[in-house]
């Protein structure tokens, strides 16, 4: 079983290798500003509840509580 198949999908294999040899501008101009802004909002969304929503739940005692 190959482990890189399954962590990376073909659709993020092709986007990094056109990434790699094509370059940012590009990539854009190929895929559109869709792409670019799904994955700035999943970054956003990823990074908000790892730094600020977990530490203030466990914070509180949401999480871990008494």
């Amino acid at each position: 079983m190959d482990f890189k198949k399954i962590f990376k999908p073909p659709i993020i294999v092709e986007w990094t290798k056109l990434l790699r040899e094509k370059g940012v501008k590009e990539f854009i101009r190929v895929k559109g500003w869709k792409i670019v802004a799904a994955i700035f909002l999943y970054y956003l969304i990823r990074d908000s509840l790892l730094y600020l929503v977990i530490p203030l739940m466990i914070a509180q005692g949401f999480i871990c509580g008494k």
